[in-house]
């Protein structure tokens, strides 16, 4: 907006200077023709002819310190020329001679040739600045010849001969008029108006001094004619062109704005061709041959022709050749910039060597990976610059470089390991590939091509650790259950049954040892490839980390670590197996770092729209510079911690891949070593639920518990817990009183403390087996003793509990015995592998199932067409004649099975597309692995319980992380 303001005051200026000139232009003609006498009007003129002078000096030199460049010195040149021609005026009205005059006209009007010839903002090609001042000079020649001849003709008697300057200042005025006009026909637009002033000052210049010579050679010539008006006025015209606008320069777009040199020729041969038939028609009054006359005629337009068409020509070609430079030379441009385009957008590193080694370009990726920038490493060595020296420091003989290979015997060298040096002694690992750069069969360098491998190397680096960890971590439980199991089977420990028993021990752990580590693996890959599913719901965080501190408490108690859970309002919106994983990784990473009696400590709060849990450890602490690498997969803080206190280096990994698939956080917070370390996460808040009243079972008697204590206080609180749960209970203080009790009501569980007076509880356990009638009733022992101290009584009992305990694990364990008392339910087993088939076949009809297998497809229907319709379904989906969908599709298309509940127990994670396509009644989705024989009884009895309108928690936190409710 200033801009377009200054330029609109910049015209305004500019015609008022207009206006002004052209007045006192006009004032000037008046007073020459008026009668005043011949001396005023001398000096009329002489002042006007002066003061425009002194004008167009003073405005051309002030035009030229606003300028720069070929501008700058053109107005300079015009101002000077202004000034020599003034002094020849002044000199030639003081001292009366015109030839001096004449001379320092010429010399200003050549100095205003040099600098209309520097006028233009693109310097004009030598040959066309010299063809112009040619034309000037025709023009010049021509326009005199015309006026003398025209003169000699009107002539009657001769006259003197004037003097060679008063010739030659015409001829001059006409070159510098006709160049004024050929630089404006050759010059942008925006130029042209300064020109035109310009060209017609040197016009009126030219017609004064045309009248000047005529009436010299008539018979002489005084000052105070109008004739003096055109000297002043030109320098008028010159000083104005000074004050227009664009007289500094304006921006040039290109030679496509510029005008044609046509016109001007034309103009030039016009004027020759008029000055030589002024010539024929003088040359004819001396009775010439009229043909001669119509032959030199006809000669002279047929010169004047061809040169025109010769000039028409000559620009057609220029022009055509101009374009086609400009086409060819925006090709090259965007082939050169498509070229460097693709080269810097390579992410390897290229750089090219000349014949003799030498760096010739390099592209920013390999400048970023060598440290410097290109313009440091072109020219430089590249074999002494790039490579790395040996190590016992001395350098590596370029004979034996790739570069060299490439240079002298022309071999491609591809996936070459090498190491590249940086300015600052970095090294960095590359794999490079030299090809050499051929030209007619001859070499002209080569291309090297290279990646930065140090990701690469530290991968590998890790992955050796890595297998070294998990071959060490597979082959000691798979060693241990090889040397156990073989042990058994040789029957060398049938006399001992205690260490028997612990062999079983240790193949049992070995193998729950050897599932968690491909447990580990298998979900740190479907994590990071997105293919597990989540079951968002609302849980208590109590709840969730009760589950998981259940899982750790065994390895905290060997440990001598004290572990204690929150008690948490806090309801988060969570997949409950993935955050009870996540809380039991952190839970056994917290035990295994820390030192025997410590705690480990588990909170949470709330903050803005997330609940924060910390897992808060007394261990050793991590340095800082592992905060965030212990996240990394078959990364610890040493990697010896890995033989020295288990894992496999991928706990950390798969809870932050969890707690991140959940929207949320995970950091590790510590100071260092010996102060312990704090593990946070974050989950997004649920809207609490109002709480639900327990509800009874719908029959008492089939969920009556006895529970025996000599301690009245804890059989209150058991009854009271129980209760809860919709359990009728009775509590007893006296062993005597218990058998009484359930010869009379026929429980079905009893909660029995081993200590107690009289008769203690394995007196009561040992009578109540003896006896028919309560022989098959469930038996929870609560004892402060653990039960390989007492085996025999042990063996008696349906479980085992060690005080003190959870009042919710009480509950869990009294609803397990009673469960797994025979169901008599028919169960549909399908599962292709001979062994499991047989396990999970086994711990069903332990539990009274009637179970039915099938290895197959063909074999499951075979086994519904005989008419035994199931009761629940276990199903593989994996077979050997087909998929595990087809007999569900079968099923479905049963109206009498189409509801049957379903557990899918198969080897990988069902997706949430499949499971829709899977689900008849009810169904759990298991996954081999991770859901042992027990969990898939714990799933079908759920399922069993839930059909015959029993309670059921099916997939409550804690009780089988592996389950999968739809």
């Amino acid at each position: 907006m200033v801009s377009q303001r200054g330029a609109a005051q910049s015209r305004d200026r500019f015609l008022r200077w207009c206006w002004v000139s052209g007045t006192a232009v006009v004032l000037l003609v008046l007073a020459l023709l008026s009668p005043l006498d011949q001396a005023t009007r001398e000096q009329i003129s002489m002042v006007a002819i002066a003061g425009a002078g002194v004008a167009a000096a003073l405005s051309c030199a002030q035009r030229a310190t606003r300028s720069t460049g070929r501008r700058r010195r053109a107005w300079f040149l015009l101002s000077l020329g202004a000034v020599v021609g003034l002094a020849g005026n002044v000199y030639s009205g003081l001292v009366g001679d015109p030839e001096t005059g004449d001379a320092a006209y010429i010399a200003a009007l050549l100095l205003g040739v040099v600098g209309l010839s520097l006028f233009p903002a693109v310097r004009p090609r030598g040959q066309e600045l010299v063809r112009m001042l040619l034309d000037s000079v025709v023009v010049g020649g021509s326009v005199l010849y015309i006026a003398l001849f025209a003169l000699a003709l009107q002539a009657d008697t001769p006259q003197a001969e004037p003097a060679l300057t008063a010739y030659a200042l015409p001829v001059v005025d006409a070159l510098l008029a006709t160049l004024a006009v050929q630089v404006m026909t050759r010059s942008n637009t925006a130029e042209r108006v300064p020109l035109v002033l310009v060209g017609g000052g040197f016009v009126l210049y030219a017609v004064a001094d045309v009248a000047f010579a005529l009436l010299s050679a008539a018979g002489g010539f005084t000052f105070g004619s109008p004739v003096d008006a055109a000297w002043a006025g030109g320098y008028i015209a010159i000083a104005l062109a000074a004050r227009h606008p664009a007289a500094s320069g304006s921006p040039v777009a290109g030679r496509a704005d510029a005008g044609t040199p046509v016109l001007g020729t034309v103009v030039t041969f016009c004027l020759f061709l008029a000055a030589a038939l002024v010539r024929v028609v003088q040359t004819g009054n001396q009775a010439l041959p009229a043909v001669a006359n119509a032959l030199w005629v006809a000669v002279l337009v047929a010169v004047v022709a061809r040169q025109i068409l010769v000039v028409v020509d000559n620009e057609s070609l220029r022009h055509g050749l101009e374009r086609r430079v400009r086409e060819r030379t925006t090709q090259l441009r965007s082939l050169a910039s498509e070229r460097e385009r693709t080269l810097e957008s390579v992410a390897d590193g290229i750089y090219g060597v000349d014949p003799d080694g030498h760096v010739t370009f390099v592209n920013t990726a390999a400048a970023y990976t060598l440290g410097a920038s290109a313009g440091d490493l072109v020219g430089r060595d590249a074999h002494a610059t790039f490579h790395a020296p040996a190590d016992d420091g001395s350098p590596l003989p370029a004979e034996g470089c790739y570069i060299t290979e490439a240079l002298r015997d022309g071999i491609t060298v591809t996936a070459e390991q090498d190491v590249y040096l940086r300015p600052d002694g970095k090294k960095v690992p590359v794999e490079v590939t030299a090809s050499p750069l051929r030209d007619d069969k001859a070499i002209r360098g080569a291309v090297v091509v290279f990646r930065d491998v140090t990701e690469r190397r530290e991968m590998e680096r890790i992955k050796d650790e890595f297998v070294s960890v998990v071959s060490h971590e597979l082959r000691t439980p798979l060693t241990a259950i090889r040397g156990a199991l073989s042990l058994l089977d040789s029957d060398a420990l049938d006399d001992s049954p205690e260490q028997a028993a612990r062999m079983v021990r240790v193949a049992l752990t070995s193998s729950e040892r050897l599932g968690r580590l491909v447990d580990d693996i298998l979900d740190t890959e479907r994590l990071e490839a997105g293919t597990t599913q989540l079951e968002m719901a609302d849980h208590p965080v109590d709840a969730l980390v009760a589950a998981a501190v259940e899982q750790v408490a065994v390895l905290a108690d060997d440990a001598g670590i004290t572990l204690e859970p929150i008690t948490s309002p806090e309801i988060v919106r969570a997949d409950p197996e993935r955050i009870v994983q996540t809380l039991t990784n952190l839970l056994g990473n917290a035990v295994r770092f820390s030192p025997p009696d410590s705690t480990v400590r588990v909170t949470a709060a709330p903050v803005g729209d997330l609940v924060e849990i910390r897992v808060d450890d007394e261990g050793r602490g991590i340095p800082p510079d592992k905060l965030e690498a212990v996240f990394r997969r078959f990364e610890q803080v040493d990697a010896s911690d890995t033989r020295e206190r288990g894992g496999s280096g991928l706990g950390l990994t798969i809870a932050r891949s969890i707690v991140e698939r959940h929207g949320g956080r995970l950091w590790a917070v510590s100071q260092g070593e010996g102060t312990g370390s704090s593990f946070r996460f974050t989950l997004r808040r649920a809207t609490p639920r109002p709480a639900q009243a327990p509800g009874r079972a719908p029959d008492d008697a089939a969920t009556r518990v006895i529970v025996v204590d000599d301690d009245q206080y804890v059989v209150d609180v058991l009854r009271t817990v129980l209760e809860e749960r919709g359990y009728d209970v009775i509590g007893l203080t006296d062993g005597r009183a218990a058998l009484a009790a359930v010869e009379a009501e026929h429980p079905a569980a009893i909660v029995l403390d081993l200590a107690m007076p009289g008769t203690s509880g394995a007196e009561v356990l040992s009578r109540l087996r003896q006896s028919a009638a309560t022989a098959d009733v469930p038996v929870v022992v609560l004892s402060g003793t653990r039960p390989h101290d007492a085996l025999e009584t042990a063996a008696l009992a349906d479980d085992w509990l060690v005080k003190p305990v959870d009042p919710d694990r009480i509950v869990e364990t009294v609803r397990d015995v009673i469960r797994r008392q025979p169901h008599h339910s028919r169960v549909l087993l399908v599962e292709d592998h001979e062994e499991l088939r047989t396990v999970v076949a086994t711990v069903l009809r332990n539990a009274g199932l009637v179970v039915t297998t099938a290895s197959s497809v063909d074999a499951a229907r075979d086994a519904l067409s005989q008419g035994a319709d199931p009761d629940l379904v276990v199903l593989d989906l994996t077979l050997p004649d087909g998929s595990g969908r087809e007999l569900v599709a079968d099923l479905r298309r049963d109206g009498r099975l189409r509801r049957v509940p379903l557990v899918v127990y198969t080897g990988a994670e069902v997706s949430r597309t499949d499971r829709a396509d899977l689900r008849l009644g009810r169904t759990v989705f298991l996954t081999k692995g991770r859901a042992a024989p027990d969990a898939v009884l714990r799933s079908v009895l759920d399922l069993l319980d839930v059909a015959a309108g029993r309670a059921g928690d099916v997939g409550r936190p804690g009780q089988n992380p592996s389950v999968r409710n739809t």
